[in-house]
């Protein structure tokens, strides 16, 4: 059972590396990186110019490897949900798929200079928040959680990239039950 990284649109091997790292780290399980997939043309919606993340969900929910624990697309457009002006990623909960996206985590967007380590640590972040939700694990009044809902990068500057100890536990109990019998 493997956690696979889809790169959508996004070709940036150091970036992918450090997030496929740092979820290998806290998931426990293999991660591979496959190769980059286009944007689904569908969902782009021109009055927004932005891209419909849950579109995007199920293009990677189409045709998943067969032992793909879950599946975490990575790109750079700006994406966003009907109810929300943006987001910073989406998971189905207890689901196989999710998204994060660079657009709004890059130091540029704020009109400051790049920053590749800040840009991996906010993607390591959100990508590790949206893999928690597909494990079932749901938001929490705990700023400094990383299961913590990001409203601004600055609610993502503020939290870490771990889980509490009951967000680690609960974790741990789903990841052992979806483990194939010895």
């Amino acid at each position: 059972m493997t956690i696979y990284i889809q790169p959508i649109g996004l070709d940036d091997d150091s970036l992918l590396g450090a997030i496929s790292d740092a979820v290998r780290s806290a998931f426990g399980v293999p991660v591979e990186i496959r190769p980059p997939i286009p944007i689904p043309p569908d969902a782009y919606n021109e009055g927004r110019k932005q891209y419909h993340s849950t579109t995007i969900l199920k293009t990677l929910s189409a045709n998943p490897p067969a032992d793909a624990l879950r599946i975490l697309g990575i790109t750079d457009a700006d994406l966003y949900v009907t109810q929300l002006n943006f987001v910073f990623g989406e998971a189905t909960i207890d689901g196989l798929v999710c998204i994060i996206s660079m657009f709004r985590l890059r130091p540029e967007f704020y009109d400051l200079p790049p920053d590749r380590a800040l840009l991996a640590e906010r993607a390591v972040k959100e990508a590790i928040h949206e893999l928690g939700h597909t494990f079932g694990l749901r938001h929490t009044a705990d700023p400094k959680s990383v299961m913590h809902f990001s409203n601004t990068i600055w609610d993502t500057d503020r939290k870490s990239s771990e889980f509490s100890s009951d967000e680690a536990g609960r974790l741990r109990s789903r990841l052992s039950a979806l483990r194939p019998a010895a």
